[in-house]
């Protein structure tokens, strides 16, 4: 069973044999949306060869410059990460991300992130997710392939794919459906937006007096991805938000 809403995003991907295996982990799943950023070598004969008969997904696989476009339109975004950040995420354990990517898949397009070999997702790659998922490896020996740590999710993906067509969740908990008058959550493009308004308006109003945004900026992006806004909800926060600048610009007074 293929789904397309579920986004396999490779970042910054060094080798291309890890992206031909990362393709035929995705096929062997049922997964065929890949989505490259930036990778250093693609396309690639090795990719192909080590796609084993999954090169149509190589074939199919966009190359982002950038995560923008790659997680444009995504509702929830989830990105693999082995180590603690200074602005925490929710973590997942492997078998509740699929869950959740699932049962968010039923609305619309979401993504799975994967960074680099050697140093993996960057900072600023896993504030724009709304959780991180790690795979529980042994702490004596903890590292993974790349393409390992996407066969390892895929398969958490597959198991929830089939339970949830049959009714149920991997925990047991029924499918969750949208209420009649339901908004669309909010897509990841749109977040951006908010966040830069954001950005903007705090800059405007001086709420910063003069110290770093930096941390301010990564705590509130984190506030707000739990709260799991939808598309009205960002509206009104974001009208707020040029009120406040009206308001600014009128305390500021004529050619401040």
């Amino acid at each position: 069973m293929e789904n397309e809403n579920i986004r396999i995003v490779l970042v910054g991907t060094q080798h291309p044999g890890n992206i031909g295996s990362a393709a035929r982990a995705m096929k062997t799943m049922g997964l065929s949306a890949l989505h490259l950023v930036a990778p250093e070598r693609f396309p690639d004969p090795e990719a192909v060869a080590l796609a084993a008969g999954a090169d149509d997904l190589l074939a199919a696989a966009p190359v982002q410059p950038d995560l923008d476009a790659a997680l444009a339109g995504c509702r929830l975004v989830v990105g693999t990460s082995a180590r603690r950040r200074t602005v925490p995420l929710p973590e997942l354990s492997p078998r509740e991300a699929a869950r959740q990517l699932v049962a968010a898949a039923a609305e619309g397009p979401v993504a799975l992130l994967f960074g680099r070999e050697r140093t993996g997702l960057e900072n600023e790659e896993l504030q724009r997710c709304h959780a991180s998922v790690c795979i529980p490896t042994h702490p004596g020996f903890s590292s993974l392939n790349i393409a390992a740590a996407v066969q390892v999710l895929a398969y958490e993906l597959r198991l929830a794919v089939l339970e949830a067509a049959g009714g149920e969740l991997p925990s047991g908990r029924p499918v969750p459906g949208p209420g009649a008058d339901a908004e669309p959550p909010a897509t990841a493009d749109e977040l951006e937006r908010f966040f830069g308004h954001l950005g903007q308006t705090l800059d405007e109003i001086d709420f910063h007096k003069g110290r770093a945004p930096e941390m301010v900026m990564a705590r509130l992006r984190r506030l707000f991805l739990r709260a799991a806004m939808d598309t009205r909800e960002v509206k009104i926060l974001r009208g707020i938000l040029s009120e406040a600048q009206r308001m600014a610009r009128l305390a500021r007074g004529p050619g401040a």
